[in-house]
């Protein structure tokens, strides 16, 4: 299964990487280093070449440890490696994989790729993998694992770890052993610990939890993969819509889910789109396509600050000293906001804040922009006064807690809102919230100033 990139600092024993051992023709070196290094360090090597470089280290691996290595990579990368494999080999590679992570792959293949793909498949395998891609996007039942040793609810411990034994092999994971009835309808479950630790004719009943945490094939992999992290379970069991046991959702799998999860929020939350594959094998030019969209919609978002600034350029010749502050007021906003959003964002994630909370969170966003804005305007009065006098420094000091009251209540809000209309809340979050707050701080500013000033 894909694990997360181990850093330099973990492995400070790679003198030489991979992708320079191949391209100086090395090939005796890289075997042994091949042979030396564990699958998940080798994955995260050629996910940083080329896709010819990658493809010739890749042909060095022997067929059981090449598989290890592939199962390790994310899509974008495995089917870069499948472009350049032979028929014969190709064939064996995809017959060996998990069925989940072939459906994991070809949800983002091209229809090339998986039509060879679906090609290559004997029958059990083709069937189990179509059935995972005829779920929806995003839902479990595209992530979890059919190959699911289920146990009926009448029998005893020695005939269940007999089960286990006969159809164990095929399965993924027979560590968490959904119990059923006649119907195939989930009951309970039961750990296999608890099945090697007990007496041989105890029945299987007395030991199964029942009402057990479960998802249905349709949720969301996200909330799933979130379910298990609170209830701590290794494995959760999927069913259908009449609650007949259709695979597991193994913990693997579920971090995985989040992962992407949380790195498609980080990327949004930075104003950038998300990108498949790994970053230093990422092109100049594809980073910057992914991040100019962005960048373009928040500067003609930008032009509000403009707008507004020459809304009040009457105000800014009469008392020219206003100018020095903008870059600190509209910082100090943008950052209330900035913080606000992030943190809202972070707790609809992990579904501490839901769409009924709105009101709370408005209330609560307030009252934390109004304290840190008393206390910015503490120090912002200092220093005004410093440099302009007392009341363009009692300006900067209102200001700044307006500012921040309202930027911390917008941050807190835009999130909750989009998730409403049913947009992506990381999407409306930092930089978003920043540019809305930079136009509208300008609006409290110069108001506050006409008021105190009377100009």
């Amino acid at each position: 299964m894909p694990q997360s990139s181990v850093t330099d600092e973990l492995h400070p024993d790679l003198p030489e990487s991979l992708q320079d051992i191949v391209e100086n023709k090395h090939l005796h070196t890289a075997l042994e280093w091949l042979e030396t290094h564990p699958p998940h360090i080798i994955a995260d090597e050629l996910a940083r070449m080329d896709n010819v470089t990658a493809g010739v280290a890749f042909r060095l691996l022997d067929k059981d440890r090449a598989l290890d290595v592939f199962e390790e990579l994310e899509p974008v990368d495995q089917q870069a490696i499948l472009e350049g494999l032979r028929d014969h080999t190709f064939r064996e590679l995809v017959e060996g994989m998990d069925p989940d992570d072939r459906a994991r792959m070809l949800r983002e293949a091209p229809a090339k790729v998986a039509k060879r793909v679906l090609a290559g498949l004997s029958a059990h395998e083709r069937r189990m993998t179509a059935a995972l891609l005829g779920y929806p996007e995003g839902s479990v039942g595209r992530y979890m694992t059919p190959e699911v040793v289920a146990l009926p609810q009448d029998l005893t411990v020695e005939q269940a770890l007999r089960t286990v034994r006969e159809k164990g092999a095929h399965a993924e994971t027979v560590y968490t052993l959904p119990v059923v009835d006649g119907g195939r309808r989930l009951t309970g479950i039961v750990e296999l610990r608890e099945l090697v630790l007990s007496p041989p004719g105890t029945m299987l009943s007395s030991l199964v939890v029942s009402e057990p945490p479960f998802a249905r094939a349709t949720d969301s992999a996200e909330q799933a993969a979130r379910l298990m992290r609170e209830t701590n379970d290794l494995n959760l069991t999927v069913v259908d819509s009449e609650d007949r046991v259709v695979g597991l959702f193994t913990f693997d799998d579920a971090d995985e889910v989040i992962e992407a999860a949380d790195t498609e929020d980080v990327a949004r939350q930075a104003g950038a789109a998300p990108w498949a594959g790994h970053y230093m094998a990422a092109g100049v030019w594809q980073l910057a396509r992914y991040r100019a969209l962005w960048l373009s919609l928040l500067l003609v978002a930008a032009t509000l600050t403009v707008t507004v600034t020459r809304a009040f350029e009457g105000t800014l010749e009469q008392v020219a000293a206003l100018a020095m502050f903008i870059p600190m007021l509209i910082g100090a906003g943008g950052n209330a906001g900035a913080q606000a959003a992030t943190a809202c964002v972070r707790a609809m994630a992990v579904g501490e804040v839901r769409g009924s909370d709105l009101l709370k969170v408005i209330w609560r966003e307030c009252r934390v922009g109004t304290v840190l804005g008393g206390l910015l305007a503490g120090l912002g009065v200092v220093v005004a006064a410093a440099f302009v006098g007392a009341k363009i420094a009692a300006v900067v000091g209102i200001t700044l807690v307006l500012i921040c009251a309202w930027a911390a209540t917008i941050g807190g809000t835009m999130p909750l809102l989009a998730k409403r209309l049913r947009i992506d809340p990381a999407v409306v979050s930092a930089p978003m919230v920043t540019t809305l707050v930079d136009a509208t701080g300008l609006v409290i500013y110069f108001l506050t100033a006409k008021a105190v000033l009377g100009v």
